[in-house]
């Protein structure tokens, strides 16, 4: 594993799992978000967006979460393993809800600088159609790849397995 993707809901724990494998295998990690959002919640413009990813990628070894379904062909062409976290609607939206009242007012540090979480009614709603909207469209990107590995969790308590088999 030299370049993983982790996707998933939002809610569904991608950064603090690509933190711990990045700690874990020594890799460099970009978030999506922080390359996406800029201060006050403002989004990046898109060549501007593709340029820093295509940066990203171009490295011989990395990490990089986020789902971003509209860019998730161009990175499935460069990484050898996929990690999806393919949880219940209620355990995203669950852990999204804790995050956003624990951090309010509070920016994340793997989200852009001057986005502190708050309560938004679209990205609740986004992690509530999810398995509707998004996900059918990465599980058949993810069935055309031949050539990559990729795990799909529905559990935490599979992916807390599957980290604990990994080698030091």
């Amino acid at each position: 594993m030299h370049r993983i993707l982790i996707i998933g809901c939002s809610g569904s724990g991608k950064s603090t799992l690509a933190r711990q494998l990045a700690n874990r295998l020594n890799l460099p990690l970009t978030h999506l978000d922080r390359l996406f959002w800029m201060e006050g919640w403002q989004m990046r413009e898109r060549a501007e967006f593709n340029t820093l990813l295509q940066a990203a990628l171009a490295g011989e070894r990395w990490i990089i979460d986020g789902i971003y379904a509209s860019s998730l062909a161009q990175r499935l062409k460069y990484c050898d393993t996929v990690v999806f976290l393919d949880y219940p609607r209620r355990v995203c939206l669950f852990a999204a809800l804790g995050r956003i009242l624990s951090g309010y007012g509070k920016t994340r540090s793997d989200m852009a600088d001057g986005c502190p979480e708050h309560l938004d009614w679209e990205f609740l709603q986004y992690i509530w159609r999810f398995k509707r909207d998004i996900r059918p469209a990465v599980c058949r990107l993810l069935d055309e790849q031949p050539n990559i590995d990729i795990h799909i969790f529905r559990r935490r308590r599979d992916l807390a397995q599957w980290l604990n088999a990994l080698p030091q």
